[in-house]
């Protein structure tokens, strides 16, 4: 396997450079990611819904129970077009779900810590749920700024990783010109 990485350090920089491109159009056109995000999820669940409507019409022809499939079928291509046809709601959408998971979870969280001793960790408990507190409450105020802030840490997470991928790259590629097949090249 290392042999195999260190022949094709090339890739590791194609893809660490792709990821520092998306992860810089993601900070620095925060809209255009977003919308671009929400596209390519509703091309996925018209894809999908299609797809599972073919496997119904196969169960169905099989004498199998097909009726749930057509049905998450039917449902995943109007989510798809819908997601498609209002990208802004959409994003607002999964802004609010985010903002329910870290308002639901950040007070169970906080019941939890309750429930045990100091001594094992009920402040960390507090201050993890304090923190989706304050997050849930944060989104739901201001659900487009929550959506700009998720899309900025998408845009830093690919950039981190580009530049992890790319440093990976330029070591395979030493290792690679030490070799006997890099002195041939």
């Amino acid at each position: 396997m290392g042999s195999l990485l260190v022949r094709n350090w090339w890739v590791f920089v194609a893809r660490g450079a792709m990821a520092v491109l998306f992860g810089l159009i993601a900070l620095f056109m925060p809209g255009v990611t977003m919308l671009s995000l929400v596209l390519v999820f509703a091309a996925y669940a018209v894809t999908d819904g299609i797809l599972t409507i073919i496997g119904a019409v196969h169960a169905a022809r099989e004498g199998e129970r097909w009726s749930m499939l057509a049905f998450e079928g039917i449902a995943d291509i109007l989510i798809g077009a819908t997601a498609a046809a209002f990208p802004a709601v959409t994003v607002t959408v999964f802004v609010a779900l985010v903002a329910a998971w870290a308002l639901i979870t950040g007070s169970l969280m906080l019941a939890a810590a309750f429930e045990i001793d100091v001594d094992h960790g009920r402040w960390w408990l507090v201050l993890g749920g304090a923190a989706s507190l304050v997050y849930g409450a944060l989104l739901v105020t201001a659900p487009a700024i929550g959506a700009l802030v998720l899309t900025w840490w998408i845009g830093a997470y690919a950039l981190v990783f580009g530049v992890s991928l790319m440093a990976l790259a330029f070591r395979l590629r030493a290792k690679f010109k030490a070799s006997p097949l890099g002195k041939l090249a």
